[in-house]
């Protein structure tokens, strides 16, 4: 059963068994709730572009931002789309929820108990909406995370039309997802030279990367075509 929860510039879509929007919005919530009071006591973490210390004393999700942030090199809100998917999707499953997906800004948290296809949106790519990555049961749970140049909000120095990457930790998928898009150049074999920023780094599953007519991936990843045209995830 489909849910949305929207909340100031977060927007949450959830497929679940049950509908789970009130206990969602609630998780939601506390999650901004967190984030924009550490904010106001550390204005560094929504301005810094460069990873910042760990903070022991700060709660788990602004933990997991900065450790995400630290591992791809770059500012903690790089994470902050993914964290607030995992915080709910996480808390979801401990409410007994069983199975979910949560897409946030197209940050997805999955736990499925079957494989399923996220279908990859590239703007105005030709490959765009003809790629999906077919994730294993066994994979799940995990993050699929994506940055772009050329569609949406968020700031990125490179030319990826999508830079996804495939983590346990959807903090980490969203932080190594900027680091990735912002490695991509518009020059030959900037695809594949960009693809090393991910490699060795520990609970990273995948990661791809699209730019115009060109394509590269690493990882434990299986890539299928898809007919999709537009933003989907579907079991």
């Amino acid at each position: 059963m489909a849910s949305r929860v929207r909340l100031a510039e977060t927007d949450i879509h959830i497929l679940a068994p049950v509908s789970v929007a009130d206990e969602a919005l609630g998780f939601a919530v506390r999650a901004r709730i967190e984030i924009e009071q550490y904010i106001k006591c550390n204005p560094d973490f929504i301005n810094s572009f460069i990873p910042l210390a760990l903070d022991v004393d700060a709660p788990e999700i602004i933990c997991k931002m900065l450790v995400a942030g630290q591992a791809a090199g770059v500012g903690p809100m790089a994470a902050v789309a993914g964290a607030i998917a995992e915080f709910v999707g996480e808390n979801l499953l401990e409410r007994g929820c069983g199975q979910v997906i949560v897409e946030n800004g197209g940050d997805l948290f999955i736990r499925r108990s079957k494989d399923c296809t996220v279908a990859v949106y590239a703007g105005e790519s030709p490959l765009s909406g003809r790629v999906g990555i077919r994730l294993r049961a066994e994979q799940m749970s995990c993050g699929v995370c994506t940055s772009s140049a050329s569609i949406g909000h968020s700031k990125s120095f490179g030319a990826a039309d999508a830079a996804v990457v495939v983590a346990k930790s959807v903090s980490l998928a969203d932080a190594l997802a900027t680091r990735l898009g912002n490695e991509v150049k518009d020059e030959p074999g900037a695809i594949e030279e960009a693809l090393h920023v991910v490699k060795n780094i520990p609970g990273v599953i995948g990661a791809l990367v699209i730019a115009g007519d060109k394509m590269g991936a690493w990882g434990d990843l299986q890539l299928t075509e898809t007919r999709s045209q537009k933003p989907e995830t579907r079991g």
